[in-house]
């Protein structure tokens, strides 16, 4: 997607600067042709994402405002053209509601997948649970005129590269959407492999991203969504598919660890008590 590398060039271009732009070619622009490809170049930047090395205080800050400043981007009408609009789409609460139909119906013979039907049948209720708050929840957001900004949607701590000298950098704009706000806020929070997750993290954010109101009915829709989006994700990897050799075993991990007592799921549904 072109956007994926002319939006951070932009938004360098305005200040933010917690970015990795493209380097432009002679003649200015930000890829060459060769063949059927196109040829970036890019800085390298040695470090580390921000699950492996925990954010300082004052990298929570400036995390916090730079992303304010993604958020307050005024986009050219090319660039705002060129980006979704959020729908709130059902796709993954349907996927979720297939692939919980399948393991009922269908025997798989993969073990891993034997293993994810299992797990999944024993969690029926709290899967059902989580998909039934979500879709009160989005009922309740699609009734309010909520403003949108250019959202990065995938900023977790995978996504946040530590630098030499602490410098941070907000990596893979594959997917840049024009959303609420609460569609990036949600991740602080939310307990993505079990971080980013406690009042001290939350506050420090906030301090760097300034005053905001938050519609926590929002923040809590964005948050299960995301839960059903990674578990559809993974069913698709092993139930559709044979392959991925050791990679199956972490997928079932992953799932799993939604599951767990102060995890994403109680995370999220937490908040949608309190938005409901």
């Amino acid at each position: 997607k072109a956007v994926s590398v002319t939006l951070p060039r932009f938004l360098h271009e305005q200040g933010v600067q917690e970015l990795i732009p493209a380097y432009a070619t002679q003649s200015g622009a930000l890829w060459a042709e060769l063949g059927e490809y196109r040829v970036m170049l890019f800085p390298f930047i040695e470090g580390h994402d921000a699950y492996d090395v925990p954010l300082t205080e004052a990298q929570w800050r400036r995390f916090g405002a730079a992303l304010r400043r993604v958020h307050t981007a005024v986009l050219p009408p090319t660039f705002a053209a060129a980006i979704p609009q959020e729908t709130y789409s059902p796709h993954w609460r349907e996927r979720v509601n297939y692939f919980m139909q399948r393991i009922e119906e269908r025997p798989f013979t993969d073990p891993a997948a034997q293993k994810l039907a299992a797990f999944l049948q024993e969690k029926r209720a709290v899967v059902a649970q989580l998909g039934q708050r979500t879709e009160e929840l989005v009922a309740k957001v699609r009734e309010r005129p909520l403003p949108h900004v250019l959202c990065h949607s995938d900023i977790h701590a995978w996504n946040l590269l530590i630098g030499e000298e602490g410098a941070l950098y907000i990596v893979d704009w594959d997917d840049p959407i024009l959303a609420p706000k609460e569609r990036d806020l949600m991740f602080i929070g939310a307990g993505l492999g079990n971080i980013w997750h406690t009042p001290r993290e939350i506050g420090l954010f906030y301090e760097g991203y300034g005053a905001a109101e938050v519609d926590q009915a929002v923040l809590a829709y964005y948050r299960g969504e995301r839960i059903i989006q990674d578990i559809a994700a993974y069913c698709e990897q092993l139930f559709l598919s044979d392959e991925g050799g050791a990679d199956r075993e972490a997928a079932l991990r992953h799932v799993a660890s939604n599951f767990l007592p102060g995890g994403t799921i109680d995370i999220a549904l937490n908040s949608g008590r309190q938005a409901i």
